[in-house]
């Protein structure tokens, strides 16, 4: 009886030692196939934002934009781009994406599509319609205009580039609104800096943009 017993602990123990082996076998290729899996659905994501067509492409875009993901919008623009140069979807994409980045106070990238616009897409009326968003989104850009000086010339440079090429266009009162509040911010600026000097005892500097306010505030 001891031997029987003996021999049947033993024969279990092997029994236990080849279904464990067993079991880790199967779990090992359990885990790869996962894995294996995983990398396959991870490619075809990859692969499913490419080869779009272009009603997908602005769709996806359209998409990115509601989820407030304008970096992803941004690349998935390029792809399209790339993938279907003369789309005729690829105008509006551009004017929508600049007035997403404009709605998220992102004018550069704003300033980017409007001027691929200009260069690629637009007609005469398009164009226009463009070079007064550009206007817009650097008037835009600063809160406070008399914290950028820089911005704030510039900006005049092209609202008066702007009335002049385009005498009668329908922006004209929205253009010189800006203009004039441009002005009157450059104004409050040059007071600004001329009370600065004077109270630094510098009176030559502070009469320079003294005289400049008596010229109408202009350079």
């Amino acid at each position: 009886m001891a031997k029987d017993l003996i021999f049947k602990l033993k024969a279990c123990r092997i029994i236990a030692f080849d279904f464990l082996e067993l079991a880790m076998k199967y779990t090992f290729i359990l885990i790869f196939a996962l894995i294996f899996s995983a990398c396959s659905t991870f490619n075809k994501k990859d692969d499913a934002l490419f080869n779009l067509t272009p009603s997908e492409w602005f769709a996806q875009i359209l998409s990115d934009i509601r989820d407030k993901n304008l970096d992803n919008a941004d690349e998935h623009y390029i792809s399209f781009a790339s993938e279907h140069i003369n789309s005729d979807y690829l105008p509006q994409t551009v004017l929508i994406l600049s007035a997403a980045h404009t709605a998220e106070e992102r004018y550069t990238m704003a300033n980017f599509y409007l001027d691929e616009y200009i260069k690629r897409f637009g007609d005469t009326q398009g164009i226009e319609y463009a070079k007064f968003l550009k206007i817009k989104a650097n008037f835009d850009s600063f809160a406070k205009p008399n914290r950028n000086q820089t911005l704030m010339l510039k900006s005049i440079d092209e609202v008066s580039e702007f009335l002049a090429q385009y005498p009668n266009s329908q922006y004209r009162p929205l253009i010189e609104t800006m203009l004039a509040k441009l002005h009157l911010a450059q104004t409050y600026l040059h007071e600004e800096i001329a009370s600065l000097y004077e109270r630094r005892g510098r009176e030559d500097s502070a009469q320079i943009y003294r005289d400049r306010l008596e010229q109408g505030g202009i350079g």
